[in-house]
Order: structure tokens, then sequence, then C-alpha cells
């Protein structure tokens, strides 16, 4: 099977279950968003700052970012998510969300107390989560612009990205942690710094 099919030379691409659209649709732009976050959190997973006990949960994470983008690239008839619903043997809910949430809990007991805002640097795998979560934080905008649109998107999906972002950002500032780095704080030039 070839890799080009040619289909898209004019701007145009299928959804899942019938139909075609724009490439610059904002359903498309969602999808989109997920697939760049979903490559920059494989980017993150690569570096040798990043404990084997994150690496371990990383791909399941990966997985549920593709079967989001898998729902938003899916047409907006009953059929085509029924037929989506077969396909998949799992979709984000409660359960997951609740997963990242008691990771973001086990990782801030080890982290210091922010009184500021830091720089997204430090290690080169904090530097990579931070990329990642400013990769989900724009795929979260991209969801909800879909949404605002008056498309279907369930809630589920929002609120996992949503926590997903901050699970890169306390990863990030593991990372420092178990690298020996120290997060890297914002100087503002104002004077009365901004504090929590």
């Amino acid at each position: 099977m070839k890799i080009y099919t040619k289909r898209g030379d004019r701007g145009q691409t299928d959804l899942f279950g019938g139909g075609r659209v724009s490439k610059a649709h904002v359903r498309v732009k969602a999808y989109g968003a997920v697939d760049a976050a979903n490559s920059a959190i494989g980017f993150a997973m690569c570096s040798q700052d990043i404990s084997q006990k994150i690496k371990k949960i990383l791909p399941a994470i990966m997985s549920d970012l593709f079967d989001i983008g898998a729902e938003l690239a899916t047409a907006p008839t009953d059929s085509a998510h029924h037929k989506l619903e077969k396909m998949l043997e799992s979709m984000v809910n409660n359960a997951r969300i609740l997963e990242l949430e008691n990771h973001i809990d086990a990782a801030e007991t080890m982290l210091p107390a922010l009184k500021t805002f830091i720089l997204p640097t430090g290690s080169e795998g904090a530097a990579r989560f931070h990329l990642a979560r400013t990769s989900v934080r724009y795929a979260e905008q991209e969801i909800v612009a879909l949404k605002e649109q008056g498309e279907q998107v369930r809630e589920e999906v929002i609120a996992y990205v949503n926590r997903l972002s901050d699970l890169m950002f306390v990863w990030a500032r593991l990372c420092n942690v178990e690298t020996g780095i120290k997060d890297v704080l914002w100087k503002s030039q104002l004077k009365s710094p901004v504090s929590f």
C-alpha cells in the first residue's frame, strides 16, 4: 500500500465514517493539533533525563491521544460514531482522567513549592516536557474551538487534555529535580515581580 493517495492534492481530506472537508477545517485543525502534541510527547520520551517509571506510563497516554484523534477525525453523524465505537477498544473516560490526576499528585509530593513562574527550561527532559505541555495546551484550544463551532465534543476529551498539560508541567519540574537542576525562575523586569 502506497503512503500517498493524491486525494488530498486539492486541499481536502476524508473524515472517518464518510464525508470530506477542507484541510483547514476546524475539525482537521483539532485532530492535527492532537497529533502534534502526541509527537511532542514522543520526543520527550526519547530523553535520557526521563525516568523509566515515567517512560512506562507515556505509551498509554500516547495511545489515549490517538483515540482522541480518532474521535475528532470522525464525521459528525451517529452512524460514523457507532462505527468508531465498535473499532476502538477504549475511549478516554473519567477513569483515565483520574489516572492523570494521580500521576500529578504523586509528582507534586516530590517537588519544591512553586512561589513564582518558571522558565520552560532546565534539563533536556524538562525542556522537552515543557514543549509537550505547550503542544497539549494548543490542542486543547483547537478542541474547544471545535466545540464552540457547535460540533459535539465529549466533556471527557476536553478534561483529559486539560489535565494532560498539567501533568506535562509537573513532569518537567520533576525531571529537573531528578537530574539535580533547579527550576529557572522568571525574573521580571517589573519593580514588583508577580508571585503566587
